[in-house]
């Protein structure tokens, strides 16, 4: 490892959270652009831009060196670089979460630190049919050296964008632990309510994903909007099936007793 290396490495760790120049939020599968904003507007084609990589204050990777990507990462395939040396980043994913320093010297450098933002179901194969509600979790993946999320900095939001707080008549928010936010939402009669979760820093909306339960015919609150509304079809059918096996054996009767008074006649 150069002597420059390591001076970038110390950049990283000691200056770059507190300094860092941008705040980048994403979401799983898009194309992310980090910029350098070292890089002069007469030093385009970028020989001299190396970029670095930390997961966490313990493991720092060289990403491109003097403008080209290194092809040992095996990041390497997603990543290049634009005419602003800018560094992007295809489909990005959980691991590409963290600290990213743009540096032409050590005099000269910025920092992006790059977070992702999911919405999924939890467990990930939750069934609604189950018990007519769902449990989303809005995770915000982050730098592992950064504090601990504030409590409202991840907010849910319904259709109307209203911010939904506690717990409600059709959903239910547990406290947010670790960047992550869970919001359980009960089946609403009609149709499928879509729910927004955001990410909020200094009052300011930074980037936010939407989720529709959907919910199919036959969950619990289904049924029970069902038997609250009037007797069960089941009940309703067989009384039918019931009626029809009592006339059926009155005719057949009926029918008996005529063959044998004609019988006693014919005698």
């Amino acid at each position: 490892m150069t002597l420059l290396e390591l001076i970038l490495i110390l950049v990283l760790q000691f200056e770059g959270i507190s300094g860092a120049d941008f705040h980048l939020y994403y979401r799983p599968g898009d194309e992310a652009i980090l910029p350098c904003d070292d890089v002069s507007s007469s030093d385009r084609v970028c020989s001299t831009v190396n970029w670095l990589y930390s997961r966490d204050k313990f493991n720092t990777f060289g990403l491109v060196q003097n403008g080209s990507v290194v092809k040992n990462s095996a990041r390497a395939a997603r990543m290049s670089l634009d005419t602003n040396c800018s560094l992007v980043i295809n489909n990005i994913t959980a691991e590409d979460v963290g600290l990213y320093s743009c540096q032409q010297s050590p005099e000269l450098a910025s920092a992006v630190l790059l977070s992702i933002m999911t919405i999924l179901p939890s467990p990930p194969d939750a069934d609604a049919k189950r018990d007519g509600k769902v449990t989303l979790e809005c995770s915000l993946l982050r730098y592992s050296s950064l504090p601990r999320c504030l409590r409202n900095s991840i907010r849910w939001v319904n259709e109307t964008g209203t911010v939904l707080r506690g717990e409600g008549v059709r959903y239910e928010i547990t406290e947010l632990i670790k960047c992550v936010s869970p919001l359980t939402v009960k089946r609403q009669s009609g149709h499928n309510r879509r729910y927004t979760c955001q990410v909020v820093e200094r009052n300011n909306v930074q980037i936010e994903a939407h989720y529709t339960p959907v919910f199919t015919e036959g969950t619990i609150d289904d049924q029970s909007d069902k038997s609250n509304s009037g007797p069960s079809l089941y009940i309703i059918t067989g009384a039918v099936v019931g009626v029809v096996v009592v006339v059926v054996v009155i005719i057949a009767v009926f029918i008996k007793f005529r063959k044998t008074d004609t019988v006693t006649e014919g005698q």
